[in-house]
């Protein structure tokens, strides 16, 4: 019988866990979470000073009742969980759970699965963390106080299973908000002029039109455009300025986990939830040979920190293997825009440099081996020197316009030999050597045609991005909160961006009309500093329970009884096909559909299509409000799949562009709404009236 009882989070690290301590210590996983509050009920006694009612979760009876078994016959046990808020509440939770009150209890933490690591924790072990404890407490209780209180009303006006928590509806308002964003925008024209010019027998560059008067100028249409054209044709072009110089392209940061999901979705086209799960595998441990070893770092931190120990081998492995002068001469250094981070961890790592990415590719799933090898390539870049670029830029008069031309050249590659995504995106510049006074000869100018572009729907990776630097949530919430909002049907994701649904609009008009607070960005954002400063020792938990449930509650309150003054249910004259009662517009995953108010007796169901009103400009049929497989609304023809394809994202007019011939369209807000045509080449209504 062992003596000493080691408790992790996760079945996967066991068995090296077990092989690192040896015959006295036995490894044992909680799988997780052991404690929770009920999910049949609130869980919190808000007439009692708030207190939570934690419950055994439903199967972990049998692994609670060997792990106390194997607790009694321990000298010590290890509350070894994740070095993170959670971990440390799950460490708690087994306390309890195990009765351990009257056992030698120790709480170890642990950055990397490495021998050293782990035996390090041993020899250094602490008490539970309760400020850490109780932040995580907070939030737990603030979300179910949240979520459990306002999905039922939700339940009530549009659907069961619909839900609505604290971090999941601001992230919904942000994506409500960005694609509002770009239905209201409306395109504007301006236009550009490139004068093609060489000195000499040199070699021809391009120069770009920047001043008129020494003031930044703006072409609004091409009548304005051909009128400057012709005025530099008449005049000489002279270079008045010539600047030569070095810029420096400073180092990346280690990833943290935002910036490792940023990074997977756009270069490997990976969901922020397949990050996670592929991560996390690294992290738990990979077999390796005959070993079973974790090949990166704890993979949930906010921190850009490296271990001493580790900037001194990858320091050592950048001297070997690409030389002395790609070694940084001050390590990486980077303060989170965050006042206080989970600095206990270090940035997202390998763990051992002998594991180069290619030395163990053959037991790396293709996934695994593209991740690893971001990770591995981001730490090395981030201890390597900056890259050096000569730069070079000159000024060209003509007559009162002023011209731009500048290229860079690189004169040292620095980190970017190793980290270097986008260098398939550099644009070559044409290299030209001209001095002030030279006379410059025009071979062409050409003017180019372009439209103000609205804002990019989010990805994932821009959404990530955006909640963290509003500070929104922490990084284990970003990959299951996106999850979440797919999973209820309120986005979808198309060619990699996304989109809210009609349901998710219906939802989030509820939210922000009733709890303005709830998702108000802002409010989450501080909510989430406070929860820092619980976890600082600062502030009493509950105080913030106190402080937020009264306001909380009296808005839940008058949100229910406006709510039940509303009714979302229309009832149609389309009758239902299997009992010929009239059908009612009811809300589904991807938005209305029509039902039979029989159901559940009758289960009758037919699509929606909101007539507009509108005659379509190609075949004269009803332009109807449809939706998209994916639960996205756009404006269609009634005949679409027979006799028409006439289809559109934004409202058509009914009307034809008198330029082009092809559907105007309908864009901007009610204060600021446009006719423009539907044709991107066409600018019929995109003209700039300045």
């Amino acid at each position: 019988m062992a003596d000493n009882l080691v408790i992790v989070e996760s079945a996967a690290k066991v068995n090296t866990i077990s092989r690192f301590l040896g015959k006295n210590y036995k490894v044992e996983a909680s799988i997780g979470h052991v404690r929770d509050l009920p999910k049949s009920q609130l869980g919190v006694d808000v007439e009692n000073n708030y207190e939570p009612k934690y419950i055994t979760i439903r199967g972990k009876g049998e692994l609670l009742q060997k792990m106390r078994k194997d607790a009694k016959n321990a000298k010590c046990v290890y509350l070894a969980t994740d070095p993170d808020r959670e971990g440390e509440a799950i460490s708690w939770h087994l306390y309890y759970a195990l009765k351990l009150q009257d056992k030698k209890v120790y709480r170890i933490t642990f950055n990397e699965i490495t021998e050293q690591a782990v035996k390090e924790a041993i020899k250094n072990p602490r008490e539970i963390n309760m400020d850490l404890v109780d932040a995580q407490q907070a939030r737990r209780v603030l979300d179910r106080l949240v979520g459990y209180q306002i999905s039922p009303l939700l339940w009530k006006k549009i659907r069961k299973g619909l839900s609505a928590g604290r971090v999941q509806s601001v992230t919904l308002r942000l994506i409500s908000d960005r694609d509002k964003q770009i239905k209201e925008f409306v395109e504007e024209e301006y236009w550009s002029i490139v004068a093609n010019l060489r000195q000499g027998k040199g070699k021809a560059f391009e120069a770009t039109l920047e001043s008129y008067k020494n003031k930044k100028i703006e072409i609004h249409n091409e009548e304005e455009a051909n009128k400057i054209i012709k005025a530099c044709e008449q005049g000489k072009f002279e270079v008045t300025n010539s600047k030569k110089g070095t810029r420096v392209r400073n180092t990346v940061l280690p990833f943290t986990t935002s910036t490792m999901q940023q990074e997977a979705a756009k270069h490997l086209g990976f969901s922020t939830q397949k990050t996670m799960n592929i991560a996390q595998q690294l992290y738990e441990g990979i077999k390796v040979g005959k070993k079973e070893v974790g090949i990166v770092t704890y993979i949930r931190t906010d921190s850009v920190r490296i271990a001493d120990k580790a900037k001194e081998e990858v320091a050592e492995y950048i001297k070997t293997k690409y030389g002395e002068n790609y070694l940084s001469e001050q390590h990486a250094k980077a303060k989170s825009k965050k006042s206080n981070v989970q600095d206990a961890h270090e940035a997202i790592r390998p763990t051992y440099m002998e594991y180069e990415p290619q030395e163990i590719k053959e037991y790396l799933s293709r996934d695994q081996f593209r991740l690893y090898q971001m990770i591995w390539n981001r730490f090395v870049a981030s201890q390597m020197s900056p890259a050096q670029f000569e730069t070079y830029s000159i000024k060209i008069k003509n007559g009162d316009y002023s011209f731009k031309a500048s290229y860079s050249l690189q004169l040292f590659d620095g980190f970017l030999k190793v980290y270097n995504l986008d260098e398939e995106k550099t644009k070559k510049e044409a290299k030209f050597n001209v001095v002030e006074g030279d006379q410059l000869t025009c071979g062409s100018l050409i003017p180019n045609q372009h439209f103000t572009q609205p804002p990019a729907h989010f990805s994932e990776a821009t959404l990530v991005k955006a909640l963290e630097e509003n500070g929104v949530g922490r990084p284990s919430t970003y990959a299951p909160t996106i999850t979440t909002l797919l999973a209820r049907g309120y986005i979808v994701k198309e060619s990699k961006m996304l989109y809210i649904t009609e349901l998710g609009e219906v939802v989030n008009q509820i939210m922000c009309e009733y709890f303005e607070e709830i998702v108000d960005v802002d409010f989450t954002a501080n909510m989430e500093r406070i929860l820092d400063e619980i976890a600082s020792g600062n502030v009493e938990w509950k105080e913030i329970i106190k402080s937020f449930y009264p306001h909380f509650h009296e808005t839940l309150v008058y949100a229910e009884n406006q709510i039940e003054n509303i009714d979302l249910t229309e009832t149609t004259d389309i009758p239902c096909d299997q009992c010929g009662t009239h059908m009612i517009i009811r809300y589904g995953k991807y938005g209305k559909f029509l039902g039979c108010p029989n159901f559940p007796d009758c289960n009758g169901t037919k699509p929606w299509y909101e007539d507009t009103g509108i005659k379509c400009p190609e075949c004269g049929g009803k332009v109807l409000l449809k939706k998209s497989k994916k639960g996205r609304t756009y404006y269609g023809c009634e005949h679409n799949g027979e006799a028409c394809e006439f289809m559109s994202w934004d409202k058509p007019t009914g009307d034809k562009c008198p330029i082009c011939g092809d559907t105007l369209v309908e864009k901007g807000n009610s204060k600021n709404k446009k006719v423009v045509c539907r044709n991107q080449k066409c600018n019929y209504g995109k003209q700039n009236k300045n």
